[in-house]
């Protein structure tokens, strides 16, 4: 059984108020050293339930919040497989009745039958899942083929850690960032997370959404089954990782925050998933030259910390 029950330790930290105008000079600032050419505006939230998007609902507005749950320290340098989560607990832990819930997590191993990387997108409601269109990538034991696949209804767990965006899912005023031809060394995550931490030294801030890279190639990694020799160091959870390399147009559902916050937060989180079967942890487009973003965010308005672990450490948070 999965260890989650509505009496797991839940901390909680609002995120500072930041004037939107100044949010969006950051971003395109920040960008604008990263990419030839950029747009950041504030737009009505499109329908995200369309392709390319394909979210659960059709927005990511109302009561936007970030969540982290469980963490790295439970992956590496051994797993602990007695740390499994049953996601229909989240709208307890939010006080939320229902909502969307979009992120980056692991998958739940008991029902894939190997470690798998979650892509997590999902309406919730009070005490159940109402609506999945969750992925997983995993690699097959055998040929180390990437498999990416869809979880079936019912299947509500994930295992070790997840970083999600939840909210209403309604619609609303979000943050539109567009970006093409990339000529500076940052992802394009790490890019907005970087402006908004400059922009924004002394506050915590944080962000999420969906973004879909529409032309070129990206580098993802899907985690092979849980390492049976400790993984002590970065490049030891590098050379057990699986990369690859996937073609556009990409499906991207991510989180960031300036900083931890003394909470032991993962700063930043982005999986991905395609309509043609490729997907997994993003890591850098590969194709700097051709590469084109089209992104909707939305600020945290709280972050919540579920199950922090007790023994913590910076190993394999890339």
């Amino acid at each position: 059984m999965p260890i989650t029950t509505n009496n797991l330790k839940v901390e909680t930290k609002d995120f500072d108020k930041a004037q939107i105008d100044e949010v969006i000079n950051a971003l395109h600032a920040g960008l604008s050293d990263n990419f030839e050419t950029v747009s950041v505006s504030q737009v009505n939230c499109p329908d995200l339930t369309q392709e390319p998007f394909s979210l659960a609902k059709e927005g990511i507005c109302g009561r936007p919040c970030l969540v982290d749950i469980g963490g790295v320290p439970n992956l590496v340098p051994l797993v602990k497989r007695d740390v499994y989560y049953d996601l229909s607990h989240l709208s307890n832990w939010l006080d939320m009745k229902e909502g969307l819930a979009i992120g980056a997590g692991a998958g739940p191993w008991k029902y894939v039958g190997v470690n798998s990387e979650l892509i997590a997108n999902f309406a919730f409601g009070s005490g159940t899942i109402e609506k999945s269109m969750s992925y997983i990538a995993k690699l097959d034991p055998e040929t180390e083929k990437p498999i990416v696949e869809t979880l079936p209804p019912g299947e509500n767990n994930c295992a070790v850690l997840l970083n999600l965006l939840c909210s209403e899912g309604k619609p609303g005023k979000v943050i539109k960032v567009e970006c093409k031809n990339r000529k500076g060394g940052l992802n394009f995550v790490s890019c907005m997370r970087n402006a908004m931490w400059k922009r924004f030294p002394c506050k915590f801030l944080g962000l999420g959404g969906v973004f879909v890279i529409k032309k070129g190639k990206a580098k993802l990694h899907i985690m092979p089954d849980f390492s049976e020799k400790p993984l002590n160091s970065d490049e030891e959870v590098a050379s057990w990782l699986k990369f690859v390399e996937a073609s556009s147009p990409l499906t991207c559902l991510s989180v960031f925050v300036t900083s931890d916050a003394d909470m032991d937060l993962r700063v930043e989180h982005t999986h991905c998933f395609s309509s043609y079967g490729e997907g997994g942890h993003y890591h850098y487009d590969t194709t700097p030259e051709e590469v084109a973003y089209e992104g909707y965010f939305v600020l945290g308005e709280t972050m919540y910390r579920v199950d922090r672990p007790t023994e913590t450490h910076q190993i394999g948070r890339d």
